[in-house]
């Protein structure tokens, strides 16, 4: 039998490029910082993790990253299913807008969300009458991370809710399930591994993010200082053994967190017996 031709190299050629691309790309760098972090020893190391600032920036990253992937997961979805089941005026614009965040620079995002919701802005001369201050706040950054991260929940479950046949929810609803079931029962579970692949992208990049949230954060130590801007502050001391350090807790936090999500997804796609995309 003659051996069927291929495009590209065969496993072990393949394999090889694979692995000197992503040594040189990834594994290398991140091999410098943890090196770097580890050079000023154990003792050095406590000493710049018990800093209360960089805890208080650590916690504020985190957590603001968690609440907004939480909550594009639920709005993404809707906005998903709009843009799939249902037809509209506008609904192209609609969702060429969706992408918007992917092409806008982060430090324009970061510009208008201030000059919108500053106590002066469009919207914050409304809002502080009330009392509900958005800008320099923690509301201010999570809305920046909501506003980065809704693009990859929606193309995530975008095409997965594509191919839900809808003969599915046809024949639930003849068997007498109401749409609660159904949505509950049918599609939840299958839309599931992607909802989680969505989260996972969008607090990943939230965790990270910069340019969107250092203008609308005010920066406040101890208040809305983010752990990437303590990084930048520690770089712009030379005190690089500090932000290497900062560095190394946020890939370890970060790795820990998307690999229980990749665990739960792949569970989830077992049970359900559909692959995430």
């Amino acid at each position: 039998m003659s051996q069927r031709s291929r495009v590209l190299p065969g496993f072990g050629l393949s394999l090889g490029f694979t692995l000197a691309y992503l040594s040189l790309v990834v594994l290398i760098p991140l091999s410098a910082v943890f090196i770097k972090s580890l050079g000023i020893g154990w003792s050095g190391l406590w000493e710049i993790l018990s800093s209360e600032r960089i805890l208080k920036s650590l916690q504020l990253s985190f957590s603001t990253a968690l609440l907004a992937a939480l909550i594009n997961v639920i709005f993404g979805l809707l906005l998903a299913w709009c843009l799939v089941r249902y037809s509209f005026p506008g609904k192209r614009l609609v969702d060429a807008l969706v992408d918007l965040p992917f092409a806008l620079p982060t430090a324009v995002a970061g510009i208008a969300l201030t000059s919108l919701y500053a106590p002066s802005g469009w919207i914050g001369q409304y809002l502080e009458p009330l009392g509900i201050q958005v800008a320099y706040t923690p509301i201010g950054i999570t809305l920046a991370l909501i506003f980065i991260g809704l693009p990859f929940v929606v193309r995530t479950v975008q095409p997965v809710l594509s191919d839900i046949e809808t003969e599915l929810e046809e024949a639930a609803s003849a068997l007498g399930a109401n749409r609660l079931q159904i949505v509950s029962k049918i599609i939840l579970p299958i839309l599931f591994p992607a909802l989680l692949t969505g989260f996972a992208l969008a607090f990943a990049r939230g965790v990270g993010e910069y340019g969107s949230v250092i203008f609308i954060a005010g920066n406040q130590p101890f208040e809305t200082e983010i752990a990437p801007l303590m990084i930048i502050s520690r770089l712009e001391e030379y005190d690089y053994a500090a932000a290497t350090t900062i560095a190394v807790v946020m890939l370890i936090l970060s790795f820990g967190i998307l690999l229980l999500i990749n665990l739960l997804q792949a569970w989830a796609s077992r049970r359900t017996g559909r692959t995430a995309r």
